[in-house]
């Protein structure tokens, strides 16, 4: 599967961005789906994750409340809803897939990635 992330932009504290991720070349639902980011000289790491059916979910604390994350696998999409932004959610984003039995949170579980899609959250 070849994943293509977008939607990123500039945006002022407390606005709110929705991130896609287009998904072709593979049936996009049968991987689970996830959402990173990563700021210079940092690892990156997991926003949230959604399984391949779109039951469960997964976020990390500092954007619980804050970020959505859906799919719909008849458009081949996922998408990152990011509401009440703050400026240390400053990062490149970006989409990934995995297989696996169960919803993976590490980013080693990721086999396919997107190009990054940039957010920056001014104060």
């Amino acid at each position: 599967v070849q994943l293509q992330a977008f939607g990123g932009g500039l945006v002022q504290a407390g606005g709110s961005l929705r991130l896609s991720c287009a998904a072709s070349r593979g049936a996009f639902s049968i991987y689970h789906m996830g959402w990173f980011r990563q700021v210079p000289g940092k690892e990156r790491e997991i926003v949230a994750a959604i399984t391949r059916s779109g039951g469960s979910t997964y976020y990390r604390d500092s954007v619980k409340g804050r970020f959505s994350i859906s799919r719909d696998n008849a458009k081949n999409m996922g998408y990152l809803q990011m509401n009440s932004l703050k400026p240390e959610d400053t990062a490149v984003y970006y989409c990934a897939a995995a297989y696996g039995r169960v919803l993976p949170v590490s980013r080693a579980d990721y086999s396919f990635w997107g190009q990054g899609t940039e957010v920056t959250v001014s104060s």
